[in-house]
């Protein structure tokens, strides 16, 4: 039976993560936050991702207290955050007390729904963070990592979301982070994970191939109950579906969200206001289709191209395109999203410049290889294994059982600066940076 489709508004989090490379200030939130409050959206994605990091090493901001000043005025419409499982919002695995206290705090700072995924669908991965935000009172969706290859099909994204929802999620996300998810083949993953799995759906795309409203429309048509929007002032381009759009389409229909445009638009006035300042920044708004050929997300082809050119080497682009997915195939498909994406694109840079594949191989790869990132979908290529880690044998087990507490420990380092018990969390996940801001913190006198 058709039903009113919700929206997740991405205005705070992903749309200027997509474009703005996430250097939004919090005083550009909070200007319109109340009024945003006031739309009835189904969720505010308004941290996470790489807000944080940007957060500490950018704006000089402390990415806990901006989440605690939204919080004080978005009183109806749920915080949601995205979470890389053991990965939290860093690149590289931490311990499980680290975990917990993270999703804990989260929760405690205001965030009401977390979406947990893994970069290769790796449940293992995201078991003690889907655990440990229930036990806080999350929300907790689990993520399918969406992607093409040949050992990813909708069986396998349909055996994923039934292992999801039996360990506790609340809700399944489509996560389709390069825009690779065409509308028939959405029609038809919606369809099964409906019929497999009786949770709430929810589908996250990027414009990036230019397919994405058309495939949400598909979806919605499906059953999908929630489609991931940003206002059309941060729309587009390797940002989502515009939302006035999406609201403008339903209309009228027994999908209407019930949203009012009258509402939207002065708030996307103030974001089109906003985004003069941010215009040295901006990524192009534009259809990009070589996605469809090389499956590479929006933000993953900007990171190549800056790499290229702080090499001197942006006219070897098209070579290094062309590498990422032989790489991806010899390292076993993984979907290529953080952290994974921007390990496979260093890879292939590096394959290209030296002349030599696997010559050089940063410390990240050789992790991934050794099974410290999870387990790949497909096997490895024996050759290429060999190649970068010799005779040593992967890791069978969960990665996180190798790694050693840290709070503790990181506790001590920091106190000299400790301000608050969440400071040892953004510790832990970047050392030099939240350093380099506790100082910046203590020398400007902020609390």
């Amino acid at each position: 039976m058709a039903k009113p489709v919700r929206i997740t508004e991405t205005i705070f989090r992903d749309a200027h993560q997509s474009l703005w490379a996430t250097r939004m200030k919090t005083e550009d939130m909070m200007a319109i936050a109340e009024a945003i409050d006031e739309i009835g959206y189904h969720s505010l994605e308004a941290w996470g991702g790489a807000t944080f990091d940007s957060c500490l090493r950018f704006l000089k901001e402390d990415p806990w207290v901006r989440l605690r000043r939204l919080k004080a005025v978005i009183r109806k419409t749920p915080l949601q955050m995205l979470l890389r499982g053991q990965n939290i919002l860093g690149y590289r695995h931490y311990p499980d007390d680290v975990v917990k206290e993270f999703c804990k705090r989260a929760v405690d700072n205001g965030i009401g729904i977390i979406r947990i995924f893994d970069a290769v669908n790796d449940i293992r991965n995201m078991e003690v963070a889907i655990k440990a935000s229930k036990e806080a009172g999350a929300h907790v969706q689990g993520t399918v990592v969406y992607t093409i290859s040949p050992v990813h099909n909708i069986e396998s994204y349909v055996k994923l979301a039934k292992e999801l929802k039996e360990l506790g999620c609340d809700s399944i996300c489509i996560k389709d982070m390069a825009g690779l998810l065409k509308p028939y083949v959405a029609e038809e993953l919606v369809k099964e994970l409906k019929k497999a799995i009786d949770l709430p759906l929810q589908l996250h795309g990027h414009y990036t191939s230019g397919l994405a409203s058309m495939t949400y429309l598909k979806a919605i048509e499906a059953g999908v109950d929630v489609v991931d929007t940003a206002l059309s002032a941060l729309a587009l381009g390797t940002s989502q579906p515009p939302t006035e759009s999406i609201v403008a389409a339903l209309q009228g229909t027994p999908y209407d969200t019930g949203l009012d445009l009258g509402k939207i638009t002065p708030i996307n006035q103030h974001f089109n206001e906003v985004k003069k300042q941010y215009q040295s920044i901006s990524a192009p708004i534009q259809v990009d289709t070589a996605v469809l050929s090389y499956q590479i997300p929006g933000g993953m082809i900007s990171n190549l191209r800056n790499q290229l050119a702080g090499q001197n080497a942006a006219d070897r682009y098209e070579e290094v395109l062309a590498e990422v997915p032989k790489v991806r195939e010899e390292l076993g498909y993984p979907p290529l999203v953080t952290p994974t994406s921007q390990m496979l694109g260093t890879q292939a840079v590096l394959n290209v410049l030296t002349g030599k594949r696997y010559g050089v191989v940063p410390k990240e790869i050789k992790d991934y290889v050794r099974g410290m990132y999870g387990r790949p979908p497909a096997a490895i290529d024996p050759e290429v294994q060999k190649l970068i880690i010799g005779d040593e044998q992967p890791i069978t087990h969960r990665p996180a059982d190798d790694i050693e507490p840290l709070l503790d420990k990181a506790r001590k380092e920091i106190m000299p600066y400790y301000q608050q018990e969440e400071d040892v969390l953004s510790y832990v996940l970047f050392p030099e940076v939240a350093m380099e801001y506790f100082k910046f913190r203590a020398s400007s006198g902020n609390k």
